[in-house]
């Protein structure tokens, strides 16, 4: 008999697709909170189906943690993570992961800065070294640095010339001003050329710190392993960084503001206040968003702008609940002599919806479709571990996956008449309009 056998990374490739195809139902999850001997706190499920483990670590801040006068550090430093640490230069680091079979992932957003890890059992050890490096040893050579940086400006010179993205800050500066979320997180031309090196190190210090750690494992490893894997790789971070920013104010108010842009459509984003996750009328929210914009063909909106008149390709809602504000927004593009009659229709639509009326099919069609398409999350291992981490940024209960379902079916048509006459108002919407609309006032 001819026996294969897979070189390490291959090894990485087919057990993330066992773990892909064989996760753990989502109302299987047994969650379990594990405190690591140091006092880090994680979220675990064990799962010894196959020798691989998902981490995920958040820090609360992200890239809103910006130290006055250097927006776009955090992102900046977040993007040099991996170029280097220890005895390691960016290529060294690049090929030890290889050789371990490891995959490290550094992203950051406006409230959280993220750290993803998958790992193999047998390697786990070496991984995690590997990983403790970047995390609390970071090169930051200036070779790297002005490296990423040029990539970082070319992001913002690609921004500059996309209307989507003019859409986009011109939308956060209108929401927010001057708080972080008012601001891209790249930061700006001239902010991202003056950073230095000891920008990095200072940003790093300001969002890594263990006093907003959120950590959740899924797959081959004990609670007691793990809490000492915890310590090994994050016990050296320090206790605590910069003080959390303020609540955003946010500043929106009726109306549309008209960005001239040389295309033959417009791009649209509009959007009003919205509320947050902890609110007790989100989830008829959530259910009421899904009737009005977020439901596809479904919707009203898409039902109203793209099927009866054939104004755009696609029209589209979402509640946005940040950890420091939260809106209700929606986009969409249409030729520059449509979009006019297409903000109308949103605007009118929107204030149908603000009476709070919905259908029995509306109703039921929309709890179909959201509790039905909830348990496909939890596709595996690394996509659990990220649903669990949400969860502890959101402050949501260990049972929530099990009782998420029960609380959108038990969402009323009157439950939705409340929160649409307290949440949705028409002449409060703010509409942002990239292109060279035709009698749009």
């Amino acid at each position: 008999m001819i026996r294969v056998v897979l070189s390490t990374p291959l090894r990485l490739a087919a057990l993330t697709l066992a773990a892909l195809l064989f996760s753990v139902p989502a109302q299987a999850l047994d969650i379990e909170e594990v405190t690591s001997p140091g006092g880090i706190k994680a979220w675990l499920v064990e799962a010894h189906d196959i020798p691989f483990t998902a981490l995920e670590i958040r820090f609360r801040g992200g890239a809103s943690l910006d130290a006055e006068g250097k927006r776009g550090a955090i992102n900046l430093m977040t993007a040099t993570l991996e170029e280097g640490s220890a005895d390691l230069d960016s290529q060294g680091f690049a090929a030890a992961q290889e050789a371990l079979a490891a995959k490290f992932g550094f992203d950051v957003d406006d409230d959280t800065l993220s750290v993803s890890a998958r790992m193999l059992s047998e390697n786990r050890d070496k991984a995690v070294e590997l990983l403790r490096g970047a995390l609390t040893d970071p090169h930051f050579d200036q070779a790297s640095v002005d490296r990423v940086r040029g990539q970082v400006l070319s992001i913002l010179a690609s921004d500059a010339k996309d209307p989507n993205a003019i859409a986009g800050t011109t939308f956060r500066k209108l929401a927010w001003g001057n708080h972080p979320y008012g601001s891209s997180l790249n930061g700006t031309e001239d902010s991202v050329k003056a950073l230095t090196r000891e920008d990095l190190f200072d940003a790093k210090a300001r969002v890594m710190a263990k006093d907003r750690l959120v950590v959740a494992a899924v797959g081959d490893i004990t609670p007691e392993a793990l809490g000492q894997m915890l310590d090994r790789l994050l016990g050296d971070l320090p206790a605590t960084g910069a003080p959390m920013p303020p609540k955003a104010e946010l500043k929106l108010t009726g109306g549309t503001t008209t960005v001239d842009w040389d295309s033959p459509q417009s791009v649209v984003m509009f959007g009003q206040k919205g509320l947050a996750m902890d609110d007790p009328d989100f989830f008829p929210a959530y259910v009421l968003n899904q009737i009005l914009g977020a439901g596809g063909f479904s919707s009203r909106l898409m039902d109203e702008v793209r099927e009866k008149r054939g104004l755009t390709y696609g029209i589209y809602t979402y509640l946005v609940p940040k950890d420091l504000s939260e809106t209700w927004q929606g986009s969409f593009a249409s030729a520059n002599d449509k979009v006019a009659e297409a903000v109308t229709l949103v605007k009118q639509e929107w204030a149908k919806a603000a009476t709070g009326t919905v259908s029995d099919k509306e109703l039921e069609d929309a709890k179909t479709y959201l509790t039905g398409a909830y348990p496909l999350r939890f596709d595996g291992n690394a996509n659990i571990a990220d649903i669990l981490a949400g969860m502890q940024l959101n402050h949501m209960p260990i049972d929530y996956i099990a009782t998420r379902n029960d609380k959108v079916n038990a969402v009323t048509k009157d439950d939705i008449a409340r929160v649409a006459k307290r949440m949705l108002d028409a002449d409060a919407l703010r509409f942002v309009v990239v292109g060279k609309p035709v009698g749009l006032n």
